[in-house]
């Protein structure tokens, strides 16, 4: 555990070479990326991979401000300076991704190479059919239905929303635990519209090498805002779309995904 920013953040910190920092979504924790991180280690990589604030073991603040991107990012420049890493390799997926675009922008000093799975630049232009997709955005705004409903029939929606990726055994377990299911679903509470507008219209553009992946069986992205990322990126831009993979691409894909980071990272 690191006490970061007042609270404790469980952080995995394997081998011994360049950094790589590792950042999950929802509702997954650090575990998510257990075949990225045995890969990464093998071919001389740091693998860093911490569980999210209010996910996995890490605590779990009140309130929903405390969820917000900017602590998200505050948390990572923390990470950083508590394992004294000046600068980092970054990839992130689903709200981990959310988060690494944000910790590029903001600080390019401590952001060597970008990797960005299924979830695009938070300026992309958001298409009609990301409306439709992202229903379930609207839903988590409703606090106590939203938790009611998760929970409701064993966890139907859950498993439903996950589509079957495997990991729900380990989701119910971290999500029964007090207060987490609330935490969890506060990161879209903090910064969905109408809040979200408020908090990236100054965002500089990405000056590290960025790789965007996309997976065509991605039933909550819509693949066109990932594309057109390519303008917020001032440094070199790379897509890659991965077919037949659901949202889950670490899950899903490893073997390709890794093939791919250790083509991008060198």
């Amino acid at each position: 555990m690191l006490q970061i920013n007042g609270i404790s953040l469980h952080v995995d910190d394997l081998g011994s070479g360049r950094p790589v920092l590792l950042l999950h979504g929802w509702p997954d924790s650090a575990d998510l990326w257990r075949k990225q991180i045995q890969f990464l280690v093998k071919n001389g990589f740091r693998a860093i991979a911490p569980d999210l604030r209010g996910l996995g073991r890490s605590d779990r603040p009140e309130g929903v401000a405390a969820y917000s991107l900017q602590n998200a990012v505050s948390d990572v420049v923390g990470i950083l300076d508590a394992l004294g890493i000046d600068k980092a390799d970054m990839i992130g997926h689903d709200w981990g991704a959310a988060v690494a675009w944000f910790m590029a922008a903001a600080h390019p000093d401590r952001v060597h190479k970008l990797v960005v799975l299924s979830v695009p630049h938070p300026l992309a232009p958001r298409t009609l059919r990301q409306q439709e997709m992202a229903w379930y955005q609207l839903f988590f705004q409703f606090e106590g239905v939203a938790e009611a409903w998760l929970r409701h029939d064993n966890w139907a929606l859950l498993r439903e929303l996950t589509r079957g990726n495997g990991e729900i055994d380990r989701y119910i377990s971290d999500l029964s635990r007090p207060g987490a299911l609330t935490a969890s679903l506060n990161w879209y509470r903090a910064n969905l519209a109408p809040r979200l507008p408020g908090l990236v219209p100054n965002l500089p553009p990405v000056e590290a090498p960025t790789l965007g992946i996309w997976s065509t069986n991605d039933h909550y992205v819509d693949g066109e805002r990932m594309k057109k990322s390519d303008r917020f990126v001032k440094g070199p831009w790379r897509y890659e779309q991965i077919d037949g993979a659901s949202h889950w691409i670490p899950l899903d894909a490893p073997d390709r995904l890794n093939q791919l980071l250790i083509e991008w990272l060198g």
